[in-house]
């Protein structure tokens, strides 16, 4: 028997009926997402600011998002932990990060797994930090004065700790102790809270880091040297900034929430709008007022422009310190 040729027309039609079916389950999955819940990795140890801030993040975008985003903490490698998963994350939107400025500075002073200029999708820019240097309330030292004093009468004697190497309140102390003419060490630490028990017990000088230090200083356990914006908080109105004092050091650190590369549009604007929401949120609000952080909004593309330009910005700021690394 043999059998009849398909005509042209109907092998068209039926290849294109075909192929649009293999299409609509994509195009599907894109506008029910999220179907499951959603992780957000927080690359800080639990119970630290930035911990607390990203739970409450996650609790709000729950809510909005119609699923439970569930905060999985990853610390260590001043915060690159998280941006690391997401390099072996499949691109569905649910496996996303806390993205913070070190994405646009560490690859300048060491080797890394990943390329901030092709490696991640730049979803949302939320908030900020506010940072400074505190010590304990019996310390020597009450003024950013007496501190750059002991420093140059003792090179390398003075210690302080941070986040963690290449973190902002790394760096700002490090551009401070350049424009100051001093020579400090430095003492990373995972996270805010390692660094601040550190502190309280005596094992190191000066800490420098996020608000995370903010109920000791109220409680009058810990004292505030200065800050580090471009003026002075609403909360510490009396404590001077760094750039106040004269030593030309202003550093601010947006972040935000990014995912792995090549996600689809339609489902980082489902997630874009979901954590814009979130903004809106008097919970939310009261968490970043708790902790000193400011709303800083980017949408996708704004975020997106602004880690590429910092990318550069902070080349030259490590060259300066002379932190790059070794080719």
């Amino acid at each position: 028997m043999s059998l009849k040729p398909i005509p042209r027309r109907q092998l068209l039609q039926t290849g294109s009926a075909l192929a649009a079916g293999l299409a609509f389950p994509a195009l599907s999955l894109a506008q029910a997402f999220p179907v499951r819940p959603i992780k957000l990795i927080c690359p800080w140890p639990a119970a630290g600011s930035s911990d607390l801030v990203m739970r409450s993040l996650a609790e709000s975008a729950s809510k909005v998002l119609g699923q439970q985003v569930i905060i999985e903490n990853k610390p260590g490698a001043s915060g690159m932990l998280g941006p690391n998963e997401l390099l072996k994350a499949a691109p569905d939107g649910y496996t996303l990060s806390q993205i913070t400025i070190g994405v646009a500075r560490l690859p300048h002073m060491q080797k890394m797994q990943f390329d901030p200029l092709s490696d991640f999708t730049y979803i949302a820019c939320l908030t900020g930090y506010t940072f400074g240097i505190v010590v304990k309330a019996d310390s020597p030292f009450k003024t950013i004065k007496d501190l750059v004093d002991y420093a140059k009468a003792n090179p390398g004697k003075f210690n302080y700790g941070s986040t963690g190497v290449g973190t902002t309140p790394h760096l700002a102390i490090e551009e401070f102790a350049f424009k100051a003419g001093i020579q400090i060490t430095h003492v990373p630490f995972k996270g805010s809270s390692d660094g601040l028990q550190a502190l309280l017990g005596g094992h190191i000088q000066a800490h420098s880091d996020a608000t995370g230090w903010a109920p000791h200083v109220d409680s009058g356990a810990m004292r505030l040297l200065a800050t580090y914006g471009s003026k002075r908080t609403k909360r510490w109105p009396k404590v001077p900034t760094l750039n106040e004092l004269g030593y030309d050091t202003v550093s601010d650190s947006p972040f935000g929430i990014g995912g792995p590369k090549d996600m689809d549009p339609k489902v980082v604007r489902k997630l874009h709008d979901g954590f814009k929401k979130t903004l809106s949120d008097p919970a939310f609000l009261a968490t970043l007022d708790k902790y000193d952080q400011p709303v800083i909004y980017m949408d996708t593309e704004a975020y997106t422009q602004f880690i590429l330009a910092s990318y550069v910005k902070e080349k030259r700021v490590i060259e300066k310190l002379g932190l790059a690394k070794k080719a």
